[in-house]
């Protein structure tokens, strides 16, 4: 059974991983920071979120096809 806190995350979830696909990575990020807001243990949200900030920071290219690529090990 799911708990209505982990169904409040998969939708939040959701909207945040739609965001980042839009490459809308401010937003995304704010929308990652909600569902760590409900589930602040979310690795998932906490992976994306980073990824958010650095993609604001250095966007990927036009033709980005979702895909993150490592620049460091």
């Amino acid at each position: 059974m799911i708990t209505e806190q982990k169904k409040q995350v998969l939708e939040l979830f959701r909207t945040a991983r739609n965001l980042y696909k839009e490459m809308k990575f401010a937003e995304a990020y704010k929308a990652f920071t909600k569902v760590l807001e409900v589930d602040p243990s979310d690795k998932p949200s906490q992976v994306y979120r980073a990824r958010c900030k650095d993609y604001a920071q250095n966007p990927p290219p036009a033709d980005w096809d979702g895909v993150y690529v490592y620049r460091t090990k």
